[in-house]
């Protein structure tokens, strides 16, 4: 099953801008799970267990290191990938 992940992350410190560019830099290193950045939120789109399985553990890295970091998550169930959507 395809997945469609729109996240957003918030660490609640004042250095806030690195932690979230290290968590999008080790997710875009995992195969085949394809990353769109924009200025609100990253979008992830791949099969579901191995988009859940890295966000599980990089969403483990980050609070190990940063607890007081607040992640908003909406899932669909379908490839809502722009590149991968063709015209009918």
């Amino acid at each position: 099953m395809k997945i469609s992940i729109d996240i957003s992350m918030y660490p609640l410190q004042e250095a806030y801008s690195q932690p979230i560019l290290d968590f999008i830099e080790r997710i875009e290193k995992i195969p085949n799970i394809h990353i769109q950045r924009n200025s609100l939120s990253t979008q992830i789109f791949g099969d579901y267990r191995p988009v859940m399985d890295a966000l599980d553990s990089e969403i483990q890295h980050v609070l190990a290191q940063i607890p007081e970091t607040v992640f908003v998550i909406k899932l669909i169930g379908i490839d809502r990938n722009k590149a991968n959507i063709h015209a009918c």
